[in-house]
């Protein structure tokens, strides 16, 4: 279900699954300057890796492409950032 309050376009469950499983791998470094992050390689990873989503490789790097499109993740050397709505 959507969440009304979340100023993010709604994307699909399944990309929203992935998006939830990489703010859940992501972590606070100082190179993030303690925001949660993951690297771009590592999220590709997981993604593949987890059986929670069971994604293959074009459909992970499709649902990467979608959220950082759509403003779920924003992209910074490498290393993929998760934004949390502001509720």
């Amino acid at each position: 279900m959507t969440d009304l309050t979340d100023p993010r376009p709604p994307l699909p469950g399944w990309i929203m699954d992935a998006y939830e499983l990489l703010a859940t791998h992501s972590c606070d470094t100082v190179e993030s300057r303690n925001r949660q992050s993951i690297p771009r390689d590592r999220a590709l990873e997981v993604l593949r890796d987890a059986s929670e989503v069971d994604l293959e490789d074009g459909d992970a790097a499709h649902a990467l492409s979608r959220l950082i499109d759509r403003g779920y993740l924003y992209e910074v050397n490498g290393e993929l950032r998760v934004t949390i709505p502001e509720n």
